[in-house]
């Protein structure tokens, strides 16, 4: 069970945020309600907050999910693959300090941004897929699961750098629990997937794949009714919410917490 999460609220400049899509400019106002019902449905799926200030050293601090990644036995420091964003690592350090006896860090010149580490289970112990992307070089990949060995889990690296339309490979894939990835189309083939039951996003919503499984709920972008009716015929109860201001941002469901 999942009983914690770190959120931060956009700051007043989010506009001046990183991003690789074409869809305008964010409403900041919107963006701000947007993030108010995010963290509701996190306290409604059983999560107690840890709600840090608005940075607006950082325009991309709201997306705290990059900086850090919280497993069940410890926390290590992600180094953001975009320059702007590294001194974001710093402030949530002092956070998880109060909650982890140790924390490790990525160095450099490793890059990781935790949005491309996605957490699953092999036989039952805990698993990783490790991205390798735009944001995360193969160094940072290498320093990420000589750690997870270190703690007694495993992990595989996927190389996303020749899929088109996703920044981290969590805006692809998520994991549901019960040996269930959700992945999008241009994922569903790797052979680093075979052991999972997969759950297919449908060409139009792939947007949808950066899903969010919360002990009795799944948080789903609102506008992928397909999507969401396939995730409640397989029995999960669902939690819609509305995304579009941090879409325009790269940002997914998953980017907006860290959750332990």
């Amino acid at each position: 069970m999942l009983t914690k999460a770190i959120v931060r609220a956009p700051g007043a400049n989010y506009a001046e945020a990183l991003t690789t899509m074409d869809l305008g400019a964010p409403n900041y106002e919107r963006a701000l309600r947007q993030h108010v019902a995010y963290c509701w449905a996190l306290e409604r799926s059983g999560l107690r907050l840890t709600r840090l200030e608005p940075d607006e050293r950082f325009p991309d601090a709201t997306f705290v999910e990059d900086t850090a990644l919280v497993t069940n036995r410890e926390a290590i420091l992600a180094r953001p693959g975009a320059a702007s964003r590294l001194g974001e690592v710093e402030s949530i350090s002092t956070v998880l300090y109060r909650v982890f006896h140790e924390l490790h860090s990525i160095r450099e010149p490793a890059t990781l941004d935790a949005g491309d580490v996605c957490e699953t289970e092999q036989e039952g112990k805990n698993h990783f897929f490790i991205g390798i992307s735009q944001r995360t070089n193969e160094e940072g990949a290498q320093q990420l699961a000589k750690w997870l060995v270190s703690y007694g889990f495993t992990s595989a690296f996927v190389d996303i750098r020749g899929v088109k339309n996703i920044l981290h490979l969590k805006s692809g894939l998520a994991y549901l629990g019960d040996n269930r990835l959700v992945v999008i189309d241009s994922l569903a083939d790797r052979n680093e997937f075979r052991r999972h039951d997969l759950v297919h996003v449908n060409a139009g919503e792939e947007y949808a794949a950066n899903c969010v499984r919360l002990n009795d709920y799944v948080l789903v972008a609102a506008g992928y009714p397909n999507f969401e009716a396939q995730l409640r015929k397989l029995g999960y109860q669902t939690i819609s919410l509305e995304m579009s201001e941090f879409q325009k941002k790269d940002g997914g469901l998953s980017c907006l917490s860290l959750r332990f």
